[in-house]
């Protein structure tokens, strides 16, 4: 699949484990993913965090849910999804380099490409119901949003 603002085809990927059962040896509990949360982290995070400390490949084959299914249902879902989330502060920190250095014309083009992309992002979910229907980007307000 191509890249949304630029030329590449990229083919790499993660491999997934064939046994999609747990390890024998795995003792754990969502209790782990209920703590990091309240730390602050977001689910890619506290996926990191398993795999690295725990020995947790896929979390979905261990608790039987993905970890942001598991945080909604008991009430720590982020707000904002995580991917719009982290394309907002891009592009909050674009702006912000793009107000000392005013001619900077790649940044504002860069700026236009990110921001398009959120305008893409947020229609999708808004259709999705994950954001409602009149939220609405604006880059005025976008730095209260990731701070």
């Amino acid at each position: 699949m191509g890249r949304m603002h630029s030329s590449g085809k990229g083919i790499s990927s993660s491999a997934l484990p064939y046994k999609r059962s747990p390890p024998s040896w795995l003792k754990t509990s969502p209790r782990i993913i209920f703590k990091l949360a309240k730390k602050g982290m977001t689910p890619s995070q506290i996926g990191v965090i398993l795999r690295d400390s725990q020995g947790i490949a896929q979390v979905k084959n261990v608790t039987g849910n993905k970890i942001l299914r598991i945080l909604k249902s008991n009430g720590l879902g982020p707000e904002i999804p995580e991917d719009l989330y982290h394309l907002i502060k891009k592009a909050v920190a674009v702006r912000k380099h793009l107000e000392k250095n005013r001619k900077d014309c790649d940044g504002k083009f860069r700026l236009i490409l990110i921001e398009s992309r959120i305008h893409r992002l947020a229609r999708y979910y808004k259709t999705a119901g994950q954001l409602p229907p009149t939220w609405k980007y604006e880059s005025a307000t976008a730095s209260a949003l990731v701070a």
